[in-house]
Order: C-alpha cells, then structure tokens, then sequence
C-alpha cells in the first residue's frame, strides 16, 4: 500500500510562486508514475503535472509556469509553481501509479490534497 501526503500549499498573490512536495512511504516509487491534479469548488478534477517514463506532461494551462521533478533518494515528489494566477485556486492532489500518465483514471494511490489559494 502507497501513502502519499501533500504539503506546501497557502495563500500567494498573483504572480507568486509555491512548491508543492509529495512524500510518499510504504512503496519505494522510483518506477512509479507520479501526477498532480487540482479541483476548485464546483469544478471537475482536472490535471496538472505528471511525470511518466522518464517524460514530464503538463496541462496546457500550466506549461512554462509550473515544474514537476522527482527526488529518488527522499521518495518525493516536488511541483514549483510560478507565476501563479486566481484561476489556479484549488486543492491539488498528488497521485501515483505504475503507468498512469494524464489521465486521473489511472491512478491508483492519492493524497488528501493541500489548499492553494492565489489573490489577486
């Protein structure tokens, strides 16, 4: 069984930045597919960030602002997000999985979320 647990999250103005960690125990996740998703209130899930295979994925929405690396030896997962904007408000959740890429389906093992909330 995978643990994964979210940090980072609080309250920026607009055109800060945060990073987001994901630390995860009972599974080494090297191999592992590891992915960020975010929902804002009365929204739908939606993807953020994944790194699959050796290949990062990122959501249009994000690309260029937002960086998804992987720390092996601390079996975490990190996402720097820049240039933060009001529409990136939500909770974001970290996700992992042996294959999944993209698509939130996939993924097997999640977080609880921490908050991210941008002011403009």
């Amino acid at each position: 069984q995978v643990q994964l647990v979210e940090s980072g999250g609080g309250l920026v103005q607009a055109g800060g930045s945060l990073r987001l960690s994901c630390a995860a125990s009972g599974r080494t996740l090297s191999s592992y597919a590891m992915g960020w998703f975010r929902q804002a209130p009365g929204k739908e899930r939606e993807f953020v960030a994944a790194r699959s295979g050796g290949i990062n994925y990122y959501a249009a929405s994000v690309k260029g602002r937002f960086t998804i690396s992987r720390d092996t030896a601390k079996n975490t997962v990190a996402l720097q997000m820049n240039s933060l904007k009001p529409e990136d408000t939500a909770v974001y959740y970290c996700a992992a999985d042996e294959r999944a890429t993209t698509s939130g389906d996939e993924y097997d093992y999640w977080g609880q979320g921490t908050q991210v909330t941008v002011s403009s």
